[in-house]
């Protein structure tokens, strides 16, 4: 079994993130999203949260009231949602076309020609942790000290930073596998299986619909009579796959 609890997990996200015992990562952790902007404090669980009690809901939700060092109060409403699913929920609708193509995405209102800030009442901030390609020695921030240790965690055998930043090895006592109760590791297992789970359909889905797009090209290459070898090549398509569409082309 791996040292530490993999922290995507609705049920692991929720144990680092989202209990009052815990709560010193979060603050450590949003400090440093938010370095330069806010500096918050302190920080309370609202009662409304949604866990997943079936395989179709994913991903966690849960309201999170701060205070800042300056006494000013904002809400920040943490999400674990997988791929497209928490995007399409949160502000986009064309979402094949507007996932977030690197790590770390900021959107705020803008004025759209001058590119002015128009509100800071509300922004959103994607973290697209595939995104993340830094090596250990390679992280230079605190910042990047927490993803990689986030992206990483369920194969490492000791947390690293832990000289540089103490709240490393909170995290490390935190997502210790050992430590979990036995109700805990179903807990945990049963959250495992649900994620994967939600992969194995999301993953389905997407190869289907790449199969669907290499259809379509190799049906407008064969009016072109272009070479099926060629087709094959460049669609992925086995050559009885394209000898069947050319039977209906």
């Amino acid at each position: 079994m791996a040292r530490y609890i993999n922290p995507f997990s609705d049920w692991s996200f929720k144990r680092i993130f989202g209990q009052e015992y815990s709560k010193d990562l979060l603050i450590e952790f949003l400090n440093q999203l938010l370095l330069g902007e806010q500096h918050i404090t302190d920080v309370k669980f609202k009662d409304k949260e949604m866990l997943p009690e079936t395989k179709d809901q994913r991903g966690i939700i849960y309201d999170v009231f701060c205070e800042t060092d300056t006494g000013e109060h904002i809400i920040v409403e943490m999400q674990n949602r997988s791929q497209s699913y928490f995007i399409d929920r949160s502000l986009y609708y064309d979402v094949d076309e507007n996932t977030p193509k690197k790590f770390r995405t900021d959107v705020v209102l803008a004025d759209k020609d001058s590119g002015e800030v128009y509100s800071n009442k509300i922004r959103f901030i994607y973290l697209v942790m595939p995104l993340f390609k830094k090596k250990e020695e390679e992280c230079t921030t605190f910042l990047d000290c927490w993803i990689y240790n986030l992206k990483h965690m369920e194969t490492l055998e000791k947390m690293p930073f832990e000289a540089q930043h103490k709240i490393f090895k909170r995290l490390a006592e935190i997502a210790d596998s050992k430590s979990l109760t036995k109700e805990e590791q179903e807990k945990y297992d049963n959250s495992m299986m649900v994620m994967w789970d939600n992969y194995a359909v999301y993953k389905h889905a997407m190869e289907k619909e790449a199969k669907k797009v290499s259809k379509e090209i190799a049906l407008n290459l064969l009016t072109y009579n272009t070479p099926i070898d060629v087709i094959a090549k460049s669609t992925g398509l086995s050559i009885d796959e394209i000898k069947k569409l050319e039977q209906y082309n």
